[in-house]
């Protein structure tokens, strides 16, 4: 059955949803007989930036899209266990899908803004898609304030009607952002958003994570260890060895982890022996 949005109202521009604590319990996942997760249970704190690392194909991005239900998507997917935003399960049976999907939104690998479609509107498209009514005044603030908050502003404030295609990856990338953040959405999902991007346009999004945590919960997929380094205030590393499912390794603070990792493959790890 096709799930049908909510119509709702967004509230006024400088009122924003709290930050919400993300929590995993014991969740495990399948592609049809195969199981890429085992059991993986973890705290996301809210209003910090929980950093994903580990080795391709343990599991990362599938975890991720876990926590907003995308996994949901693929014909052969199926799970087990639970994910809480702040306490509340968002794969209750009572729970719209849309609603856990506005309330934690998604940044991808690969810039994806609507190419045709202007920067104003691309801003706006997740209005529409959640049936969120805003003013017309309301729509130029909101704009505004989350192309700000993306650090894109200035940069654009001038051809706003210009279509999202005209931009470069890194301006994209943020456009992107901005398009999650104006549904208010209270975490943000961040799936390598820095690995198709040059050094300049790296640090410009890794200067609006450090902006955006004090208001929203990031947790980002990085395979880069200095990125995770310098933006996350905690890591769970992740690994799948000879085979079986992926498992977190250990996960703690980032100065922990990167200085005092308490098991070997950790340090392994971080230290650019493997993967």
């Amino acid at each position: 059955m096709t799930d049908v949005a909510d119509t709702v109202t967004l509230p006024p521009i400088h009122s924003t949803s709290a930050a919400a604590a993300l929590e995993a319990d014991a969740v495990s996942a399948w592609f049809g007989d195969h199981k890429v997760l085992d059991r993986v249970s973890l705290a996301m704190p809210a209003r910090e930036v929980t950093a994903l690392i580990g080795p391709s194909g343990c599991g990362k991005s599938t975890f991720l899209r876990i926590l907003n239900r995308m996994h949901e998507l693929i014909g052969s997917a199926s799970l087990a266990g639970r994910v809480l935003l702040d306490g509340e399960d968002i794969y209750d049976r009572g729970r719209r899908i849309t609603h856990a999907r506005r309330e934690i939104g998604m940044v991808f690998q690969k810039p994806n803004p609507f190419p045709a479609m202007s920067l104003y509107d691309n801003v706006l498209a997740g209005l529409k898609l959640n049936g969120i009514k805003a003013t017309r005044d309301g729509r130029d603030d909101l704009v505004e304030e989350c192309l700000t908050k993306a650090g894109l502003w200035k940069e654009v404030k001038d051809r706003l009607r210009q279509p999202g295609g005209a931009l470069s990856g890194g301006q994209q990338q943020r456009l992107c952002i901005a398009r999650s953040l104006a549904v208010r959405p209270r975490v943000l999902l961040m799936d390598e958003p820095c690995s198709a991007l040059d050094p300049t346009s790296t640090r410009r999004v890794e200067e609006t994570i450090a902006e955006l945590k004090s208001e929203i919960t990031i947790v980002i997929v990085t395979h880069n260890m200095q990125q995770a380094a310098r933006v996350s205030d905690s890591c769970a590393f992740f690994l799948a060895e000879q085979g079986t499912p992926g498992v977190i390794v250990e996960h703690g603070a980032t100065e922990d982890m990167f200085g005092s990792p308490q098991d070997s493959r950790t340090a392994d790890y971080v230290n650019g022996r493997f993967g």
